[in-house]
C-alpha cells in the first residue's frame, strides 16, 4: 500500500506535465499546416477515387 503513496503523485505529476506539453503545442500552432493542406488539394495522389492504367 505504501508505493501507492508515491505512484499516484508521479503518475498525476507526468501526466500534468504531458497535457501541459500538449496545450503548449496547440498555442505555438504546431498543429497548423495551411501549406500542406493547399497542396494536397491539387494533388491527384489523395484523390478519392484510384487511379486507372
Amino acid at each position: 500500500m505504501e508505493v501507492l503513496l508515491y505512484s499516484i503523485p508521479i503518475s498525476l505529476l507526468l501526466g500534468g506535465i504531458g497535457l501541459g506539453a500538449f496545450f503548449w503545442s496547440l498555442k505555438n500552432s504546431q498543429y497548423d499546416d495551411p501549406k500542406g493542406d493547399a497542396e494536397r488539394i491539387l494533388s491527384d495522389e489523395f484523390d478519392d477515387h484510384p487511379k486507372q492504367d
